[in-house]
């Protein structure tokens, strides 16, 4: 097997699928020759020609309304959105009426489609380039979200999405797109709908996605010297969600953090730890904490690492599990502090 980064693996994803699926179609802003501003279509023009890989204007409600027509069509169309945020003039589209089709016309019209979308930070960009937007997405009904973390998954994951019969939002972390693992493709990892348990633990289950599993992965090795054996998900699919890998895993341990680099109020790492405290109340030993981004607009680069979380944060949420059996004070140090 030899060193793959993500980008590579999403680019032979793409190879394989246009290959072997004439209805597949790439499309976006400087997808075409260019290969896309992170080079994740390089050469996709050059091998299928322009009526498979083509540019658009730039005009992201365009690009997905195009790509509403495709797929009622009969094709399988695969758009890109440069960056997060610059996919909001599109999310009409996507909220009304890709992720609504199905429903509106009772099953008759499907919208077999993927919205990819280079995500959150890491990567010292600003505002627009650098926002984590998938609580958005997997707030609406009618949608898929999934987000890969490392190749394995990004291949996998995305030719499972190519393949669905119903639109999928895929969220592609931008900081991991030169990351490397040994893997040979093509590969079949767990399906959508499935979590992934990256690490074995014993003490606490961290619960993470995209590009907060690194870093998740970097805390339980830290974790492991401060004394606690710690446990990984990656819940790779947000929707559907596996409540059943999750909920085993939390089990397990008794106490869980979930971490994302998102904004912390109503993401969806507070819709993780609602349901982990409502299948596994019984079993927990702490309450269920939350390691995010801070709510704040995204901050310029030089602040960048201040917003996101780090290892530091992690290990001090794991420190506030109750390992003694006494409660956290936290909240209710802060609340004597406001009185």
């Amino acid at each position: 097997m030899a060193p793959t980064s993500m980008a590579q693996a999403l680019n032979a994803a793409l190879r394989d699928a246009i290959a072997e699926d004439e209805r597949v179609v790439v499309f976006g802003e400087d997808v075409g020759k260019l290969g896309g501003v992170f080079r994740i279509t390089d050469g996709l023009q050059d091998a299928f020609g322009e009526d498979r890989c083509f540019d658009t204007p730039l005009a992201e409600s365009g690009i997905a309304g195009f790509a509403v027509g495709m797929a009622m069509a009969g094709f399988r169309p695969v758009v890109e959105m440069q960056f997060d945020a610059f996919a909001f003039p599109a999310f009409e589209q996507v909220v009304s009426h890709v992720a609504k089709m199905r429903n509106r016309t009772r099953g008759a019209v499907a919208l077999p489609m993927v919205i990819r979308i280079p995500f959150a930070g890491g990567i010292g960009g600003v505002e627009h380039h650098c926002d984590s937007s998938e609580a958005y997405y997997a707030h609406t009904p009618g949608l898929k979200v999934v987000t890969p973390s490392g190749a394995a998954d990004a291949y996998s994951l995305l030719r499972e999405a190519i393949e669905d019969p119903d639109p999928v939002v895929f969220l592609e972390p931008k900081k991991l797109y030169w990351s490397k693992e040994d893997v040979e493709l093509p590969v079949t990892t767990e399906p959508i709908g499935r979590a992934a348990i990256r690490r074995r633990g014993r003490d606490a289950t961290l619960i993470a996605y995209g590009p907060s599993v690194p870093l998740a992965m970097e805390s339980a090795a830290a974790a492991a010297e401060e004394g606690w054996d710690v446990q990984v998900v990656d819940v790779r699919s947000l929707v559907p969600f596996d409540d059943e890998t999750v909920t085993a895993a939390v089990r397990e341990t008794g106490r869980c953090v979930v971490v994302q680099e998102a904004q912390g109020f109503a993401g969806v790492a507070a819709e993780i730890a609602a349901r982990v405290q409502e299948r596994c109340f019984h079993s927990l030993s702490a309450p269920v904490l939350r390691v995010s981004g801070f709510d704040v607009p995204y901050p310029p680069p030089k602040l960048e690492h201040s917003h996101l979380p780090n290892v530091d944060r992690v290990l001090d949420a794991l420190a506030r599990l109750q390992w003694d059996d006494q409660p956290d004070v936290k909240w209710l140090d802060a609340r004597e502090g406001a009185a």
